[in-house]
């Protein structure tokens, strides 16, 4: 009797969700809890037109909207810079089909692959980079921390030193709240990630190209042959035969302006890959359950043309160093937008479609943050704007935590990718318990540009 009450009830959860079917899909748009945000200024006209513009990524959720609000600016070239072939032709496709003519070039790539990224900016000479490309899952970054190293540390550091010694203009890291006092291998990740490209503004770096003429400080980053710092500096030669089988630099130009390195940090997107809205959707199309991880689980929202438009105003405002952020409005409850979203499928929750709770995963927060108490922020000239003001890293400091971060990586022992995280991160507070340094292992300490000098001495 049991197993016909609960055939008979997963019948009429399917035979609802097909009636569903027949209506339109809800607009993300809706399920914001406030208006949705156009940040259109002339600025980004200014800033992209008759640009040679790359993305990388191209073919995700981030990285293909920016491609495509790009094209309203009339760039003089778009490259999309994508690993996964069939993404990378839907894009391609796509913009080539909607804009006629048009300079777009597809360019299939690793952003771990040094020697193609060499390749790809010597010869298209990019002037603004939207550097969309990481691992953004939490939960399957928590199960392969030494991946996420890779990819959302390694990967950023060998674009956008590529960029620096490319002369590009500008370059815009994509980061992401959970940044904020990490609890996750994907924030921490994305925490130094934001490091790394802060500290290419600092005069004397050493990490990158800043100016013509700049010199290499004595920071453990090998020199390539141009006397530059080479994409993989560590004092560490696997990685280098690895990722970058030709241990130099890009040939810098003649005459090298200086690169504006800047973030921007954003919550979750409706409707991106993987995110709750389209999981929900399917879950409902299904006949349920829909999976909750818990019920007061929260999160801030944005659309996806939201998160792009703020990516690409934040290259056009910032002068270089700066981490922006969107006014996200509150964070929304995940158990009421999963049930918003099964009454704009015209079905009752619990009654037509079941609701289920997970429990909450490796990594995850109940509530997201934007800012805390030791973090300030301030205005910028777009009202829905606005810059974080955070300590930089001293160049000494990134360096150990390269060299260190990479060992660890290289390991593919979790627990020592952990660890370095958590000594390279001082915000991040991992699962587990971390050891006591020793003075053979630095831990990284966030410092004002001006304090390197007496952070060496010390």
């Amino acid at each position: 009797m049991r197993h016909l009450i609960n055939w008979a009830r997963s019948t009429v959860a399917r035979q609802a969700a097909s009636r569903a079917l027949a209506r339109p899909a809800p607009d993300v748009c809706d399920l914001l809890g406030r208006p949705a945000i156009n940040l259109d200024t002339p600025e980004l006209q200014r800033f992209l037109a008759g640009k040679r513009v790359l993305v990388t990524g191209a073919g995700g959720s981030i990285g293909s909207e920016i491609c495509r609000q790009s094209m309203r600016f009339c760039p003089q070239r778009l490259l999309l810079l994508e690993r996964a072939e069939n993404n990378l032709f839907e894009i391609d496709r796509e913009l080539r089909g909607a804009w006629v003519g048009a300079d777009v070039r597809p360019c299939i790539g690793d952003v771990c692959d040094a020697a193609r990224l060499r390749q790809v900016f010597e010869h298209e000479r990019p002037q603004v980079v939207f550097h969309c490309a990481a691992h953004k899952h939490v939960p399957m970054m928590e199960a392969h921390p030494c991946e996420a190293i890779k990819n959302n540390i390694f990967g950023t550091r060998i674009v956008a030193d590529a960029a620096a010694s490319a002369g590009t203009l500008a370059f815009v890291l994509v980061s992401t709240d959970k940044a904020v006092n990490p609890t996750s291998v994907m924030g921490a990740t994305k925490r130094f990630a934001e490091l790394y490209v802060q500290s290419l503004n600092v005069e004397g770096s050493g990490f990158g190209v800043q100016g013509s003429g700049q010199r290499v400080q004595n920071s453990g980053i090998k020199p390539g042959r141009s006397g530059h710092a080479a994409p993989f500096g560590p004092s560490v030669t696997s990685h280098s035969r690895l990722l970058n089988p030709e241990p130099r630099t890009l040939n810098p130009p003649s005459r090298t302006p200086t690169t504006r390195f800047l973030a921007v940090r954003f919550g979750n997107v409706l409707g991106s890959s993987g995110s709750v809205v389209p999981i929900f959707q399917r879950q409902i199309e299904a006949g349920g359950p829909v999976t909750v991880t818990h019920p007061e689980m929260r999160r801030f929202f944005m659309t996806i043309p939201e998160a792009s438009q703020l990516v690409m105003q934040a290259g056009a405002i910032g002068q270089g160093g700066e981490i922006f952020v969107l006014d996200m409005g509150s964070q929304v409850r995940i158990l009421d937008l999963a049930t918003e979203l099964i009454h704009r499928n015209g079905l009752r929750p619990y009654d037509d479609i079941e609701i289920r709770f997970t429990g909450i995963r490796p990594g995850e927060k109940l509530f997201e943050e934007l800012a805390n108490d030791d973090d300030q922020t301030r205005p910028t000239a777009h009202p829905k704007i606005r810059v974080w003001q955070l300590p930089s890293a001293g160049s000494q400091q990134v360096a150990a935590g390269l060299t260190m971060l990479w060992e660890a990586a290289q390991s593919g022992v979790a627990r020592d990718a952990i660890i370095a995280l958590a000594r390279c991160v001082p915000e991040y507070r991992p699962p587990i318990a971390i050891p006591q340094t020793t003075a053979a292992e630095p831990t990284l300490r966030l410092v004002a540009p001006e304090s390197d000098a007496s952070v060496e001495a010390a």
